[in-house]
């Protein structure tokens, strides 16, 4: 009974031991435990960004003339960008939009984008990786073929060539699926290569021999064991869909003004180098730190993974 009863309880704990030990390997990561802490305030400042906005006195979209200099040209008062009390992180020149409202409720649209198009981009390239890899033959020709006519196309001038062409209502919306439809293929090749080395395997197999039907074959057998690989390639999808969302903003076919956005703030900003370089540097460090973090998170992450499968 002792020995029967032993091989149980080490199955029943393996999920949460595995879990217990990335979790451990990620607490005990310097740059891990910093990156998540910085994204953790990114967060929090994109979902309070109305309440930063009513502490601070000012919506993102609100002129403060007063805090800009109109015999120079709307330079911000004071030396560092016109950063006060009233303003922590500074104004806009010109038009005296404080620059912390609108980091705040640029980080919401950046986020949001990012997540919704790793969402759809995960969702397609799991769904349509594994029905290649699962029932091959003509399936997966067919999906090949269109993975490969996908990701073929140099991508980021043809998402510009498509939003510029389509209308700017709903731009969030066209963003969103624009980047899930070149970004899944990525994700479903690696899903498809790992079905096909599964689907032969011998717990497979032995669910297939008992009668087990295609559904459960598929969500109860071969799923569970793309989990890590799912998570660690959907944490590093997230900083790309970050920097592409900022990218086709800068280059005026991403979120359209008046809604803010980083890449749109440091578009903005190209003209105002040499008197104000902190117009610049605010948006250009949020952004550059918030795609640093999450490459990191998702590398160590990832390490955390390898070395739970290695033990």
């Amino acid at each position: 009974m002792t020995v029967a009863a032993h091989p149980q309880q080490q199955v029943a704990g393996a999920p949460a031991t595995s879990g217990r030990r990335v979790t451990g390997a990620l607490l005990r990561d310097r740059a891990a435990v910093l990156s998540t802490a910085y994204l953790t305030l990114i967060v929090l400042m994109a979902l309070g960004a109305p309440l930063i906005s009513a502490i601070i006195g000012h919506g993102p979209n609100d002129f403060d003339t007063a805090a800009v200099n109109t015999d120079l040209g709307g330079i911000p008062h004071g030396s560092l960008g016109g950063i006060s009390a009233g303003h922590p992180l500074g104004v806009e020149p010109q038009n005296g939009r404080d620059i912390l409202a609108r980091i705040a409720y640029g980080a919401r649209v950046s986020l949001l984008i990012a997540a919704a198009a790793t969402a759809l981009t995960t969702l397609l390239g799991v769904v349509l990786g594994m029905l290649a890899g699962f029932y091959q033959g003509w399936v997966d020709q067919v999906i090949c073929r269109v993975m490969d006519f996908l990701m073929a196309f140099p991508a980021l001038i043809f998402m510009i060539a498509i939003l510029s062409s389509l209308p700017q209502g709903n731009r969030s919306v066209l963003l969103v699926v624009v980047i899930s439809v070149f970004g899944w293929p990525y994700l479903a090749r690696v899903v498809r290569g790992q079905t096909m080395t599964l689907v032969n395997r011998e717990f497979v197999e032995a669910a297939r021999a008992s009668g087990a039907s295609t559904g459960a074959l598929v969500f109860k057998e071969i799923l569970p064991n793309l989990r890590s690989s799912l998570i660690v390639m959907t944490t590093l999808a997230v900083p790309g869909y970050v920097g592409t969302e900022a990218g086709l903003s800068f280059l005026g076919v991403g979120v359209a003004p008046p809604t803010p956005s980083w890449g749109q703030m440091i578009a903005s900003s190209v003209g105002w180098y040499a008197v104000d370089p902190m117009y610049f540097a605010i948006p250009g460090l949020f952004l550059f730190l918030t795609v640093l973090s999450l490459t990191v998170l998702g590398d160590r992450l990832r390490a955390a993974f390898d070395a739970g499968e290695a033990s």
